[in-house]
């Protein structure tokens, strides 16, 4: 059992079926910025917030997609002890994600966060 104050990111609290990444698309709200695009749906009784992370090819090659999503997953991993519980998010990175620096992605996802209402 991990601690409270744990900043590991376990596949536990990603989202890892495709049927979990169509709930969110279908029964969520989007919020979309420059670099990326935030859903979320609040879930009953689901726990701690769960995150799934897509970077299609339109955002680059396989090494710049990955590049990408290790950032993406690294900032919420960061922030996740802010995150209200009952909530799954999928991150979708845009094409320009591709060339914005780490700070420039963090700001955006906190940006879109808070305009979801899922920072405490």
């Amino acid at each position: 059992m991990q601690a409270a104050g744990s900043f590991s990111f376990p596949k536990a609290r990603r989202l890892t079926r495709a049927s979990e990444y169509e709930r969110v698309k279908r029964d969520g709200f989007t919020q979309r910025g420059k670099l990326l695009t935030l859903s979320v749906v609040p879930v009953e009784s689901s726990g701690p917030c769960r995150a799934g992370f897509v970077t299609s090819r339109r955002v680059g090659g396989a090494a710049i997609r990955n590049r990408v999503r290790r950032r993406l997953r690294e900032i919420v991993r960061q922030h996740q002890h802010n995150l209200r519980e009952g909530f799954w998010i999928v991150l979708v990175a845009r094409k320009d994600a591709a060339t914005a620096g780490y700070h420039a992605l963090e700001h955006e996802w906190l940006r879109l966060a808070r305009r979801a209402s899922i920072l405490l």
